[in-house]
């Protein structure tokens, strides 16, 4: 079975930058990561994509510069994420997470 822990985004809340930090147990493998990022209303306003190799089992290579899809800034407040990790084998799993913008 695939399992995420600790999922959290630091520093949080942030300004300019946020990192996407999580445990998971497929140490040494490709882990195709998606982190979908939403507003409390449930519009979608950035999805992230990043393929990645930890030779552990926690992970910090994803970072987001609070801009959505067309680059703008996104203003202050509560966002909601979905981080999904799916692995070379197609097993996948995901948490929800809530991030601040200041």
């Amino acid at each position: 079975k695939f399992i995420l822990e600790n999922v959290l985004n630091y520093p949080n809340p942030f300004t300019t930058r946020t990192t996407f930090w999580f445990d998971h147990n497929r140490p040494s493998e490709m882990l195709h990561v998606s982190v979908r990022i939403f507003t409390v209303s449930g519009r979608l306003v950035r999805t992230l994509r990043q393929t990645i190799f930890s030779e552990n089992s926690r992970s910090s290579e994803l970072l987001w510069d609070g801009v959505d899809e067309f680059g703008s800034r996104l203003g202050r407040g509560a966002y909601i994420y979905q981080l999904k990790v799916t692995a070379p084998d197609g097993k996948n799993a995901e948490q929800w997470q809530k991030l601040y913008i200041f």
